[in-house]
């Protein structure tokens, strides 16, 4: 098994879906805070695979619904994962210059424009969450629960505490389960919000959302490591950064703790767990499956 034939069409066609989406539905307004508008769309247009809203789209469908009614919250989960972003290339942070192969936001901008257009986009993705689109197209209950899904795996219970954790751990030598903690709550989290939040929105039974959360915790757990092996092994114009910053900054990540090779057979099961985790979904889940070989294997 692998890729199907028609993916990378497929994939196009979402990305440039999402790209129009967020021209759409996240402003940009001229007036007294216009530079704020700048420095959001400079961060939020700059590229990137928009993984996380097409794993959004993808969810839904394998719910059974329609990729297209979802599009506000998929609009949403990339702008959470924008202002992170922001955020995490400040000085105070990680202190980045590049991302994607472009300046930093608050190189391009300045740091206070930097940290209020992280504020922005992550505020008004909770606008977005409660957008009357979705509000019209989907129950009451569905909505809220995925509002909630949405606000834990964005802050204190997920992406917020794991980037804590790993600003903690670097330059001392972490343990196998403090690892894991930075993973799952910087990276996974959100990974596995993205992919429930379109099947909540839709609606589905417990079973499936159980298969769905395994697949989300497994592909996004193997993101991270895929990240920390390309931070080695890419060139920078591949990796939009210069190379080998995490080794300079003594992060922690999984080559540094296990090596290369562990880290490439860890990321190959994580791909035959979330494989299997959807196996009970049959063809619905067919989009997801793709994504996670081309997530994965495609990056080894």
């Amino acid at each position: 098994m692998g890729l199907s034939a028609d993916f990378f069409d497929w994939l196009k066609s979402k990305q440039e879906l999402v790209n129009r989406a967020l021209e759409f539905y996240v402003p940009y307004l001229d007036g007294q805070a216009r530079r704020l508008f700048e420095a959001m769309h400079y961060s939020l247009m700059s590229g990137g695979k928009r993984l996380r809203p097409i794993l959004v789209m993808a969810g839904a469908e394998a719910a059974g619904g329609k990729p297209e009614d979802v599009l506000p919250a998929a609009c949403a989960i990339e702008c959470i994962h924008t202002y992170s972003l922001i955020h995490d290339d400040l000085p105070a942070m990680d202190d980045d210059d590049l991302r994607r192969g472009k300046p930093t936001c608050h190189k391009a901008f300045d740091e206070a424009t930097a940290i209020l257009a992280g504020d922005g986009l992550l505020t008004h993705a909770f606008r977005l969450l409660a957008h009357e689109e979705l509000a019209d197209k989907f129950p009451q209950e569905n909505l809220l629960e995925g509002i909630r899904l949405v606000a834990e795996a964005a802050g204190l219970y997920g992406m917020v505490a794991g980037q804590m954790a790993d600003l903690l751990a670097e330059g001392r030598n972490v343990t196998a389960e403090e690892l894991a903690f930075i993973h799952r709550h910087k990276t996974a989290a959100l990974i596995r919000a993205s992919v429930l939040l379109g099947a909540t929105l839709v609606g589905t039974g417990k079973k499936e959302k159980e298969a769905l959360s395994s697949y989300g915790w497994n592909i996004g757990h193997a993101f991270q490591i895929i990240d920390d092996i390309l931070d080695l092994t890419a060139d920078e114009k591949t990796l939009g950064k210069p190379i080998g910053s995490d080794l300079k900054k003594k992060k922690a990540t999984y080559p540094a703790l296990f090596g290369l090779e562990a880290s490439r057979a860890k990321a190959r099961s994580l791909l035959e767990e979330a494989l299997s985790s959807i196996a009970i979904l049959g063809d619905k889940a067919k989009t997801l499956a793709d994504i996670a070989y081309y997530v994965l294997e495609r990056k080894l």
